[in-house]
């Protein structure tokens, strides 16, 4: 890895992993992985993605190896059921000296060889975040995530954000604003990687819920006592799982909550959405383009609670919904009746 290069490796050429590279390539150059050399080419050739256009300084390469050697800084931006599988390649060809900055919003699930399946129960153990995933694959020390309202269309629009960059190191927080902040987008830090990751990957429960109540027809107040609710559903959970409740409070939680719910551009709002105008979940997940990892995060939250024995009334109903064939309107009607007592009970 040559010290000369300033160049920044962006790992996934996804609707978010591209918006990503076309905001850090405003501060220094980016090498863009994707696997396909199918996609690689036509990347080169017509540097349209989903959204808009690739900037000019991006290079499009399919070969880990090379985003190893050329970049000191990388950001993984992969589905988390390839993450592990596409880490554990990388992890070759990584030094102590990288730092990787995942923009993953998943789980990682760990299930014994042979196993077919999310089992109806779980034990805590076997959940990783996506930053303990890259430290027990990687030599690498220096980990961080991203999180916050990161829609990728309303970034490629060019509209303001912010984003929060969380890690136990000072280093990758300077990194990531050093890489990432310009007058559009704004770079917070936290050193509560653990909540960071968790409130990202939690509101996809949330906004499936929300998707369901709009495409139902209903208004303003029902998602405002969803959102409300679902923060506190989010916040047991990630207290039970190590997280700090102020992480939930900030631009990693709410912001991203209250956008991921509010929004038609969010896959998981749209599978809530398409789920109560009469589809199926199969059908919806053949013609979806990319992941909704609400989908998977509902199994295993719903799974470990089960095995643990406590309360997630959203994520239980969803899963009714998803999985055991409830109908949505049902569903949400049993939602919304749920006995909540305490209203702020979580602080």
């Amino acid at each position: 890895m040559s010290n000369s290069q300033a160049m920044v490796g962006v790992i996934g050429a996804g609707s978010f992993g591209a918006a990503m590279a076309n905001i850090i390539v405003e501060n220094k150059p980016v090498l863009l992985y994707t696997k396909r050399e199918e996609s690689a080419e036509r990347l080169r050739t017509t540097r349209q993605y989903t959204h808009g256009l690739l900037h000019p300084n991006i290079e499009i390469t399919t070969d880990l190896a090379e985003i190893a050697e050329r970049c000191r800084v990388i950001f993984p931006i992969v589905p988390s059921a390839h993450f592990r599988g596409m880490i554990r390649e990388l992890g070759h060809h990584l030094l102590p000296s990288h730092i990787l900055i995942h923009g993953t919003k998943g789980l990682d699930l760990s299930l014994p060889e042979g196993s077919t399946g999310i089992p109806g129960k779980l034990d805590l153990s076997r959940i990783k975040t996506i930053s303990e995933v890259i430290l027990e694959e990687t030599h690498v020390l220096r980990v961080g995530c991203i999180g916050g309202p990161n829609l990728a269309g309303e970034i490629a629009a060019n509209q303001p954000a912010a984003t929060v960059v969380a890690s136990r190191f000072e280093e990758v927080c300077r990194e990531g604003i050093e890489t990432l902040r310009s007058r559009r987008f704004r770079v917070h830090t936290s050193n509560d990687i653990v909540g960071v990751e968790l409130a990202g990957v939690l509101k996809n429960i949330m906004a499936i819920a929300a998707g369901a109540l709009r495409g139902l027809g209903f208004g303003n107040n029902t998602h405002a006592l969803l959102v409300a609710r679902g923060l506190a559903e989010m916040i047991h959970i990630g207290k039970f799982m190590g997280a700090d409740p102020r992480a939930f409070l900030g631009i990693a939680g709410v912001g991203d909550l209250v956008a991921t719910c509010g929004s038609e551009k969010s896959r998981n709002f749209t599978v809530g959405y398409r789920l109560a105008q009469g589809e199926t979940l199969p059908e919806i997940m053949a013609t979806m383009s990319e992941v909704a990892e609400g989908i998977k995060t509902i199994q295993i939250i719903e799974a470990m609670a089960s095995h643990h024995r406590f309360s997630v009334p959203i994520t239980h109903v969803l899963h009714r919904i998803l999985f055991e064939g409830m109908e949505v309107e049902r569903g949400m009607n049993l939602m919304m009746e749920y006995p909540f007592t305490n209203d702020v009970e979580f602080l």
